[in-house]
């Protein structure tokens, strides 16, 4: 499968420069260009990418304000490409893979490119090892066991991956194409949706309440019903959330199991 690449510069000559460059790529595929920082973060909102060619310098909003709008969790892997090479150190301070200099080199390019594909690999090879474990735990607890859920997630941020427990989740938010994870006092967001984790997570612990919200039933305190048709769900932090009426009758459903 190839690489979806958005290139993001304000000089056409650099845009064109670095379009040639990525030709030569089989494995590459640009899906699109943006002249400013307006256009990036509308790009990354419309599309997923995987790798992303962000100038520092633009106009709008520069490679920086970027990362802070959007989210340095809903970035694709990003290698800044800039003129000036005193940004490096804060580049690597939001996570940027790496950092490539005015004009681009081939070698250098290259070179940036295989580390994109090794972390690529790197997250790959550990979503394909917690899959991997769920259908063992399947296959040998026989098929007439019950199904086997995640006990934990992989939440990536950068360079770093974080692993949550799902028993310590008390609740999950809707997010656009990502889901926050809600542990404690802490946030994590995660690259599904809220409708992909209904139907992965154990349905005899977490329930939809809302199309906005998923609680885990051992965090639910006690339930507030408002009409017929609404009501709030009051977990044992004393948050309250939102609960539709399917929601009251799932989550009653599910309690009386």
């Amino acid at each position: 499968m190839k690489l979806k690449v958005l290139i993001a510069d304000d000089e056409p000559l650099a845009r064109e420069r670095l379009r040639f460059l990525l030709s030569s790529y089989e494995e590459i595929e640009i899906c699109g260009e943006c002249r400013n920082g307006r256009e990036v973060v509308a790009a990354l909102k419309e599309r997923r990418y995987d790798v992303l060619f962000l100038d520092i310098q633009m106009p709008g909003r520069d490679g920086f304000e970027i990362i802070e709008q959007v989210g340095s969790v809903n970035m694709p892997i990003t290698v800044f490409v800039t003129a000036h090479n005193h940004y490096a150190v804060k580049a690597f301070e939001v996570h940027a893979l790496d950092y490539l200099t005015k004009p681009v080199e081939p070698e250098r390019l290259r070179a940036a490119l295989l580390r994109v594909t090794e972390r690529i690999a790197s997250r790959t090879a550990l979503v394909n090892q917690e899959q991997l474990k769920s259908v063992l735990a399947v296959l040998n607890n026989g098929a007439t066991e019950r199904k086997e859920y995640p006990r934990r997630l992989v939440v990536h941020n950068g360079t770093r991956d974080s692993f949550v427990g799902v028993e310590d989740i008390e609740w999950i938010e809707a997010a656009d194409y990502y889901s926050c994870l809600h542990v404690g006092p802490k946030n994590f967001m995660f690259r599904e949706t809220i409708k992909q984790l209904a139907e992965t997570l154990d349905p005899g612990k977490f329930v939809r309440v809302h199309r906005s919200a998923i609680v885990n039933i051992n965090h639910v305190r006690e339930i507030l019903r408002e009409g017929r048709n609404e009501g709030w769900v009051v977990l044992s932090n004393g948050h309250r959330l939102k609960m539709s009426k399917v929601g009251w009758q799932n989550l009653l459903a599910t309690s009386q199991k």
